[in-house]
């Protein structure tokens, strides 16, 4: 997806409400995973009906969040689809100028920080049944810093940038064939003022 845009900024509600519903979420991170994929596949890996995932994946398409792909094999039945942009990203400043907007970005907010938190959930309930390697591998880490506005949208930055430089090596290193250890791996970080 190198041609594509990178992390697409949503500005707008609906598109914002359409990401915002627990199941198009799941459905567009596990299409962000596969890169491409179908409904028959993505209901398989969320459970859910082939016709529902359909349904769903035309609201993300409507809103311009995936698009058709071309068709991975030889059944010219089955429609593929892929993310439209290399991400996602959603501001605060988008939606602060309206109560309503604002209400939405907060449900979409708890929404996405809850689908993240059961992501982890579910690594520390399996967690002994991966290796002893990607056991120990894993981060979990808080800091409490004493930072202005601006120091911490420059560490969101610099992460953010050492976090790509790490995904396009994961990713060239697939393109090449080299998936041996290799496993899907998700880096949640927050950056957030509070007061005590």
């Amino acid at each position: 997806m190198a041609d594509r845009e990178r992390d697409r900024r949503i500005q707008d509600v609906g598109t914002l409400k359409a990401l915002a519903h627990p199941l198009r979420m799941q459905l567009y991170r596990g299409l962000t995973i596969a890169r491409v994929a179908t409904a028959s596949q993505l209901a398989e890996q969320v459970d859910e009906a082939v016709s529902l995932v359909s349904y769903h994946l035309r609201k993300l398409a409507e809103h311009g969040l995936i698009e058709e792909a071309e068709t991975q094999s030889a059944d010219g039945r089955e429609r593929w689809w892929q993310p439209a942009s290399d991400g996602v990203s959603v501001r605060d400043e988008d939606f602060r100028d309206a109560p309503e907007k604002a209400a939405a970005h907060t449900a979409a907010s708890r929404l996405f920080f809850e689908q993240r938190a059961d992501m982890y959930r579910r690594f520390l309930d399996e967690r002994a049944h991966w290796s002893a390697a990607w056991a120990t591998a894993h981060e979990s880490s808080e800091w409490l810093l004493k930072l202005t506005p601006e120091e911490l949208a420059a560490l969101a930055k610099e992460m953010h940038a050492l976090v790509r430089t790490y995904e396009e090596r994961g990713r060239a290193a697939d393109a090449a064939g080299d998936t041996e250890g290799r496993e899907n791996v998700a880096v949640h970080t927050y950056g957030f003022p509070f007061r005590v």
